[in-house]
């Protein structure tokens, strides 16, 4: 599945000794079966904690014992930032979502990956982004040594053969076919990131371009896997119903004697303030009104700014009590729905508006409608009724997400490899009742009111004459 704000990708679904106390308070460099521990926040009654193993991987443990099941998450420090796109070589890291549910060479019990997940009563899944790569098992507690042994096999042994690639890039290809050539909202999201950025990777989308997945081969692909895949690149995220000190002992057994990536560090990529000016274009195709898609600079998921340009986003078009959708949907209806979505990216990106106008209402008039609410926020006193409304409502979102095992471990991941400290994202939840309205006018007038921003719109193509 494509998520429409250029960012994510989650394509493989699945195909087709519970306990669990929470330990006795450990301290950073204490270690439990060669895990040494690193750090540990609270969230609500548990405990989160991070450990790492000599050769570099990272395990962050979230011990639940009302849960049911288990939910494993493996984050690779991989995304589409790390593809050499002057060599022709984007879509790799997304490709690997699909290669890596494939056989490996150990295969333990043998049959793909998917097909060994079920036959233990699990589910197996992933998703790519611009920063990252997240593998996603859900277990019943019994089959998480087993599937701790899946993890570390398909690490490093994946069986790249030459028709495996052949066959998952022919799936990528019908992918994007689906997904951005056929698809209005996936063109103007490429479209968007591509013209908004001058030089930062970002500008590439994390499908990959389509010359560039034709082009794949087993070398290109085998070289990639064994530049990224290794347990220094990599964290670890074991969430819900499990015994801490035997988890540890099992990724220990399991991962311990695989050797550290040996690729040289990746490129410092310097961070780019996108768009830098107001830029724009547009397409024409047969629908039956405008659709509109607007950038604007954002701060990276771990800035400073980025609880108050989450707040501002909410206020602007978060749901029907929004500004903008009572202006554009309720009021005036010249649109029948619009969104906000703000990339969760490791470096600066874009804060970006989507709009579906109503027959005869050009894209234009819900810019301009954009534009002035943008100076009202930053020109007129906000109400405090107002903000605290939007606050709320990101805090209900936010602890919703924490509520379930799986939306822990995920949420956990993302910010570890992203943020650079999983502990950012208990602070994010706190910051956002810290957000006033001096932060609201700053951020939405640094950001949003600085006349810089990408529009892309797509139009309604014109038939010819005399048919219907």
């Amino acid at each position: 599945m494509l998520s429409i704000g250029g960012v994510t990708l989650s394509c493989v679904g699945s195909r087709g000794g519970a306990g669990g106390g929470v330990p006795a308070k450990r301290s950073a460099g204490s270690a439990i079966g060669g895990a040494v521990a690193v750090s540990s926040v609270a969230l609500g009654a548990l405990t989160v904690r991070k450990w790492r193993l000599d050769n570099g991987l990272e395990i962050i443990t979230i011990p639940d014992a009302g849960a049911r099941a288990v939910s494993y998450v493996t984050a690779f420090r991989v995304g589409s930032r790390d593809e050499n796109a002057a060599a022709g070589e984007t879509g790799l890291a997304h490709l690997f979502e699909h290669l890596m549910f494939t056989g490996t060479r150990l295969a333990d019990g043998g049959g793909d990956f998917d097909q060994q997940i079920e036959e233990a009563g699990g589910s197996s899944n992933a998703m790519t982004s611009q920063d990252f790569t997240s593998y996603i098992d859900e277990v019943p507690p019994e089959a998480l040594d087993r599937t701790i042994r899946l993890e570390a096999d398909r690490m490093v042994n994946l069986n790249l053969e030459p028709k495996q690639v052949s066959n998952e890039r022919d799936v990528v290809i019908q992918e994007r076919l689906g997904t951005v050539e056929d698809s209005v909202d996936g063109l103007l999201d490429e479209m968007l990131w591509r013209q908004s950025f001058r030089a930062h990777p970002y500008r590439w989308p994390v499908i990959g371009r389509m010359e560039d997945i034709k082009a794949v081969t087993r070398d290109k692909a085998l070289a990639f896997y064994r530049r990224h895949y290794a347990p220094n690149r990599a964290v670890v995220v074991v969430a819900g119903r499990f015994d801490e000190n035997t988890v540890l002992a099992s990724i220990r057994a399991a991962y311990g004697s695989l050797p550290p990536g040996s690729g040289t560090p990746a490129a410092v990529i310097p961070p780019e303030r996108a768009p830098a000016a107001e830029i724009r274009a547009d397409i024409e195709r047969p629908i039956s009104a405008d659709r509109l898609l607007i950038g604007f600079p954002a701060p990276a998921l771990g800035d400073g700014d980025r609880a108050a340009y989450d707040v501002v986003g909410e206020l602007l078009a978060g749901g029907p009590s929004s500004r903008l959708y009572r202006l554009l949907v309720v009021e005036r209806e010249i649109a029948s729905s619009i969104t906000s979505d703000i990339a969760p990216t490791r470096d600066p990106s874009l804060g970006m508006f989507w709009v579906q106008m109503t027959q005869g209402h050009a894209a234009r008039e819900a810019e301009d409608t954009i534009l002035r609410e943008i100076k009202h926020l930053v020109t007129q006193p906000i109400a405090a009724a107002e903000l605290a409304a939007a606050q709320n409502r990101l805090e209900t979102q936010f602890w919703l997400e924490l509520g379930s095992s799986r939306g822990r471990a995920e949420s956990f991941a993302e910010f570890d490899v992203t943020t650079g400290d999983f502990r950012n994202l208990v602070a994010r939840g706190a910051g956002y009742a810290r957000v006033t309205v001096d932060d609201v006018v700053r951020v939405a007038r640094t950001y949003l009111d600085s006349g810089a921003r990408s529009v892309v719109v797509a139009r309604p193509k014109e038939q010819p004459k005399g048919q219907p």
